[in-house]
């Protein structure tokens, strides 16, 4: 029997900062309703799901920043997604800025069962941007100055019928997120993510460049460790800063099979059978017939570049 999960990727159009929490929930439930009406039974929402893009703003004062914090999950704003997802039996995965008892400041996204309950938490490790105001940027990225790096891993959860994990954003760029899920067995991995339509260190790059980027990264994921891979955008003009859409669903032979075309609000609903897993996980990407551990030292020994092993032969 097909294990399928039928996943609806859910797009969200721009926040602005003058969107209050109310009107945000409001938008996803209604695409949640969109997604269970198209027979959707796992809805996928981006990072940072319930707000703008803050880190482009600075704030000398860091606390400032925290008005975009959830102090818990869920809480009194975001207590009716919940209410709406156990009601209509939908599953569900959200980013958003997480601020803990302890006062730490993360980039999360949780797992939700169909019941209402989180199941999974993970934190956004590889934060892209920088710390202090940076005047040679064409916009700012201060995802350094407002996160702290996640502090739990990468792991995979039991759901849905089979082996789920999280990433966040600039984490799909990195082949060490996809790997140390696809050691665990990953079946479907599911990101959110805000991206800018402009590097703003280059002035070469275009968002034709970052579109194909991020294309690149999450094919390559899904295919080298055989998964799905469920991406999904906060899109278009947030107070005059573009991102750009791109919402897609992975097969785990890489190719694309389905994206959304424009920067609004909508869903993308794709029946996900997680045995197509199988094959790739038997054959090229039989891990443990073929991967090579004992040469792999420097990917944890090292952060940087550093100089080079060869030697010139005979010496």
């Amino acid at each position: 029997m097909p294990r399928i999960v039928t996943v609806a990727a859910a797009q969200l159009g721009p926040i602005q900062k003058a969107h209050s929490r109310r009107q945000v929930i409001d938008r996803m439930i209604a695409l949640m309703e969109q997604a269970k009406a198209q027979g959707a039974t796992f809805i996928v929402y981006p990072e940072l799901a319930l707000t703008t893009f803050f880190p482009r703003w600075y704030s000398e004062d860091r606390a400032e920043a925290d008005q975009w914090f959830e102090h818990s999950m869920p809480g009194p704003e975001t207590q009716p997604l919940f209410d709406k997802a156990k009601a209509l039996g939908m599953a569900m995965s959200f980013g958003y800025a997480e601020l803990t008892p302890e006062g730490r400041h993360f980039n999360s996204s949780i797992l939700v069962d169909r019941g209402g309950r989180i199941v999974g938490k993970y934190r956004k490790i590889h934060l892209p941007g920088h710390v202090e105001f940076d005047p040679e940027r064409a916009h700012q990225h201060l995802e350094k100055r407002y996160f702290e790096p996640g502090d739990l891993g990468f792991p995979v959860w039991e759901f849905e019928g089979g082996l789920m994990g999280m990433a966040i954003c600039n984490d799909r760029r990195w082949p060490e997120t996809y790997r140390v899920m696809g050691l665990q067995g990953v079946e479907m991995v599911v990101l959110g993510y805000n991206t800018p339509s402009a590097n703003s260190q280059s002035k070469n790059e275009t968002a034709a460049d970052r579109l194909f980027h991020h294309r690149l990264s999450v094919q390559a994921g899904a295919y080298q460790n055989s998964t799905w891979v469920v991406a999904v955008a906060k899109a278009g003009t947030e107070d005059g800063h573009h991102l750009f859409g791109g919402t897609l669903i992975a097969a785990p032979d890489g190719k694309i099979v389905g994206e959304v075309q424009h920067e609004e609000d909508g869903v993308l609903v794709h029946p996900c059978d997680l045995d197509d897993t199988r094959f790739g996980k038997a054959t090229i990407f039989d891990f443990i017939r073929h991967r090579r551990v004992e040469h792999y030292g420097l990917i944890t020994e090292r952060t940087g570049v550093g100089a080079p092993l060869g030697k010139p032969e005979g010496a």
